[in-house]
């Protein structure tokens, strides 16, 4: 199993995958994995669970628990949080970025970016505006990253990457697989990670 990379699924507008994000290549790193980053539309497979919206709006109770839930977990890790004032938010040029980006050295940094920007400083994700000096800080012209991530091969692609997310039965994020195996939410980073190294230490 040590040949197989670890998965995250995430979404940018996912409230859950914003903690995980900040963790799990930290995480992947103590347990000796390749970390793939996997971004996806959690749009799509609402739709086709018969939500127009986030659960968490379309719930009540349960958004309201979400949130300071959120809260508890960031300031136990350490990291900002501030309620967007817009919610779910448009991540789609982010995950074109991301999914486009997938194995460039600066990727994690610049989904972590992403994230911070959404949940920490309440920016909106969806403006290439914002986006820009994200992609910047890493030397890369933000231009060029954006042009091609609007390019049908990018576009296609995170389609693609979605339809493959609903193959694997994942239907939400932040998602973790591990070889067949999949683990859902940011309770789940180390229960994936421990998953792999036991494979690792004792392969087939």
């Amino acid at each position: 199993m040590r040949a197989m990379p670890v998965e995250f699924w995430f979404e940018f507008a996912s409230t859950y995958s914003y903690p995980a994000a900040m963790r799990v290549e930290g995480l992947a790193a103590q347990a000796g994995a390749k970390l793939q980053w996997c971004p996806f539309l959690l749009g799509p497979i609402f739709r086709e669970q018969g939500w127009d919206n986030s659960p968490f709006n379309i719930y009540p109770a349960k958004g309201r628990y979400m949130w300071r839930d959120l809260e508890r977990i960031c300031a136990r890790m350490g990291i900002p949080f501030h309620k967007p004032t817009v919610f779910p938010r448009n991540g789609l040029l982010a995950a074109r970025i991301a999914c486009q980006f997938a194995e460039a050295e600066w990727i994690g940094a610049f989904v972590r970016g992403v994230y911070t920007a959404n949940f920490a400083t309440d920016q909106d994700i969806s403006d290439p505006a914002i986006l820009e000096p994200i992609i910047e800080r890493f030397g890369e012209r933000a231009t060029t990253v954006i042009e091609r991530a609007e390019s049908s091969e990018a576009k296609a692609r995170l389609r693609e990457q979605t339809e493959l997310a609903t193959h694997f039965g994942i239907f939400g994020a932040p998602s973790v697989r591990v070889g067949d195996e999949l683990f859902w939410g940011n309770d789940r980073l180390e229960d994936a990670l421990a998953w792999y190294k036991r494979g690792a230490d004792h392969p087939a």
